[in-house]
């Protein structure tokens, strides 16, 4: 009792937590010269900047609580856009959450969400998601670490009886990935891509290739793709024969027919550098095939063994 009442220079733990306090200093300032130079982290920080100029706009398309998070307290990140514009990140992110919830909404029993993202999306805490959904977010797991720690301190939740697992991009084999945390082709899944970082048209063809092996018939996936990855001339004709090979009947969406659904009034021509974009899934799964394969030779097996009891 006597070392609690002494002077703060001969505490016993004054030493080793001065130590730590130091190395959490240390730890911080590596931590935000990485983020001022890295790309991705800069990227994703752009697109939550995006979310809190909605956020404080008199009439926003949607609310991002958590968007101030990722930002040094008593700052100004909002983006310097027209006030009287909506940019078109936030006319898609709408969008997509629109259709994420709607589609969420219409399964029965377990619902599966999977999102590709820069590491810094909140809609697995700010959307209102129905019990039982599984959220998986695939992104760049130094940007995800950092969101993750920022989005703790605020206390950021997890609607009621849902949960999120984290993969991270890097892993490169997504389709395994996403198995190994429970994902089932056999159970509805809806999914999104906003602001996963891309370097290439093979990278996203890859990424299609996957979504194509694991979602289930009537399967949603919903997105934005940059442009200026593509090497096409002729893009509408190049993703509607892409898709269709990967068993997708896509539709492209132009964010004037998104303002136009929202009642929202663009002053001027949207500029932007990606594609937004709707598909279903028209094949069966992976795991719907095997399923049914080996039902098919349970189904032989029995006709095989009521044969030879008749004769």
């Amino acid at each position: 009792m006597q070392g609690l009442c002494a002077p703060p220079l001969h505490f016993p733990a004054t030493a080793p937590r001065r130590r730590r306090t130091l190395k959490t200093v240390a730890r911080s300032a590596r931590a935000e010269l990485r983020e001022d130079s890295d790309p991705l982290i800069q990227s994703a920080i752009h697109s939550a900047s995006l979310r809190l100029g909605e956020t404080n706009r008199t009439e926003p398309l949607f609310i991002d609580p958590y968007a101030a998070c990722f930002f040094p307290p008593f700052t100004n990140k909002e983006p310097n856009i027209h006030k009287h514009q909506h940019h078109h990140y936030c006319l898609a992110t709408k969008f997509i959450d629109d259709k994420l919830l709607h589609t969420a909404k219409r399964i029965d029993g377990l619902k599966q969400v999977v999102l590709f993202t820069d590491g810094m999306d909140t809609r697995p805490y700010r959307l209102n998601w129905p019990s039982s959904t599984m959220i998986f977010d695939v992104s760049p797991q130094k940007v995800f670490d950092i969101a993750s720690d920022k989005l703790q301190g605020v206390g950021a939740r997890l609607p009621k009886g849902c949960m999120f697992f984290h993969l991270p991009v890097e892993s490169g084999d997504i389709e395994q990935c996403l198995r190994s945390k429970g994902f089932s082709g056999n159970r509805p899944s809806i999914w999104a891509m906003q602001g996963l970082p891309l370097e290439s048209q093979s990278s996203f063809e890859a990424i299609l290739s996957a979504v194509s092996s694991l979602a289930m018939n009537e399967s949603y996936l919903i997105g934005e793709l940059p442009i200026d990855i593509i090497d096409q001339s002729d893009l509408k004709n190049w993703m509607e024969k892409l898709f269709m090979s990967n068993g997708f009947k896509v539709q492209i969406v132009s964010y004037e027919e998104i303002a136009a659904s929202l009642g929202v009034v663009l002053h001027s021509q949207v500029n932007n550098d990606k594609i937004m974009f709707i598909a279903q899934q028209l094949r069966f799964s992976d795991d719907q095939m095997e399923k049914w394969r080996q039902e098919f030779e349970r189904v032989e097996e029995d006709g095989d063994e009521q044969g030879f009891e008749e004769l």
